[in-house]
């Protein structure tokens, strides 16, 4: 077991509330958001903060549910939490709290368990700022308009600039807070929040930014807010992406010719950039156009030198990095070449089979079409080229 040490922070964790506006059969800190409570979501929150001593303050007949909520929430830090029985009001319920705290601490926040959500910055942020004499709470600026009135009548507009909307959790400086509530229970005064006690008592109350998440759950609205809070983002399907890539080469390079991944001896070579193998760019810009990556100029044109002369395959491996590296995979490859030369059918299986290789195994066919004399491929200027693929989001086994 890890030996922690004893921390000078605690927070009171009020959960105590019979939650009768929620309209639920239990109370409300034991009330469902998900497959936890709410007052699993508020545990969670404070121990994701710094240390400190936990106290639970729980209904009565609840201290075992409680329990056993402190233990599933408090991992490692379970020997900093404790369970006490809260009393017929908010006050009572923090004072239990107060009495069952450690002789080293200095510091204490209140907070409430119906805001479950609360962040644990939130819960760090109170805790810094608290000081020797002065309390802290966090609060959001008012940003409805406001209106004073009596009965059914409006009387005047408030100025909201003057008005925050208090969170937990509060932070105050253990003696006067103490002192504060053993004043207020002896007056049989009672306040809306602890700050209200602390003022009472003469002490300065200052405030921090508070979050939107930290909303307190009254009302059955509330509590399906914050069901959609922790709702999981549903998984969007994995949609197939279609691109289509088109090549077009001119007869007139030098050497023999490259094309569909494979060299044609005694055939006159494409002109190009690089081997000018019209089928493996056409299937470059598909697969980039599919994926939304841009196009085969932009990854492989005259800006990159180093391209210069490249084959093919060399494309082709490089386009699949690309889209791996992006989150895609090659379903397949559709290509149709249209040129009088060379006589392709005689190669199909033996292109394809070089073209799915330099793709990781991904499927490649390819058709070829001669033009009945039409056009420059038909009268044998050059090589046409269309290409259509597919890729998927996410990484397959190939």
């Amino acid at each position: 077991m890890t030996l922690l040490p004893v921390p000078t922070t605690a927070i009171i964790v009020v959960a105590a509330g019979s939650g009768t506006r929620l309209g639920a059969s239990a109370p409300k800190a034991f009330v469902g958001i998900d497959e936890r409570s709410v007052l699993r979501h508020a545990l969670d929150g404070v121990f994701a903060a710094s240390p400190a001593q936990v106290i639970i303050v729980a209904p009565a007949g609840h201290e075992g549910d409680a329990e056993s909520e402190l233990r599933a929430a408090a991992g490692d830090r379970l020997d900093l939490g404790r369970v006490v029985v809260g009393g017929g009001t908010r006050q009572e319920s923090v004072a239990a709290g107060l009495r069952a705290l450690w002789g080293d601490i200095t510091t204490v926040l209140v907070h409430d368990a119906a805001r479950a959500l609360t962040p644990p910055e939130q819960i760090d942020t109170v805790a810094a700022a608290v000081t020797a004499t002065t309390g802290v709470i966090p609060a959001l600026p008012v940003v409805n308009t406001l209106k004073r009135v009596a009965g059914d009548d409006v009387v005047e507009a408030v100025d909201r600039a003057e008005l925050v909307a208090a969170q937990t959790p509060q932070g105050f400086p253990r003696d006067l807070l103490e002192s504060a509530y053993a004043a207020a229970l002896a007056a049989g005064a009672e306040y809306t929040d602890d700050a209200a006690v602390f003022a009472a008592a003469g002490h300065p109350v200052t405030h921090v930014p508070g979050s939107p998440l930290a909303f307190k759950i009254t009302l059955t609205a509330d509590l399906d807010r914050a069901r959609q809070l922790v709702a999981p983002a549903p998984q969007r399907p994995a949609i197939p992406r279609v691109g289509v890539g088109t090549d077009v080469h001119a007869y007139g390079g030098d050497g023999d010719l490259w094309l569909a991944g494979l060299e044609w001896p005694g055939e006159p070579a494409l002109s190009g950039h690089s081997d000018g193998d019209a089928v493996a760019h056409a299937i470059v810009d598909a697969l980039l156009g599919a994926a939304g990556l841009g196009d085969i100029g932009e990854h492989f044109g005259t800006a990159h030198p180093e391209y210069a002369g490249a084959h093919g395959g060399v494309f082709l491996a490089r386009t699949r990095e690309i889209l791996q590296r992006s989150g895609f995979t090659i379903g397949n490859v559709s290509v149709q070449l249209q040129a009088n030369r060379p006589r392709f059918s005689g190669r199909r299986l033996e292109a394809q089979s070089a073209l799915s290789a330099a793709l990781g195994g991904a499927p490649v066919s390819i058709t070829a079409t001669t033009t009945d004399g039409l056009g420059f491929t038909g009268r044998g200027e050059g090589v046409a080229v269309t290409a259509v693929a597919l890729v998927l989001p996410g990484t397959l086994e190939q």
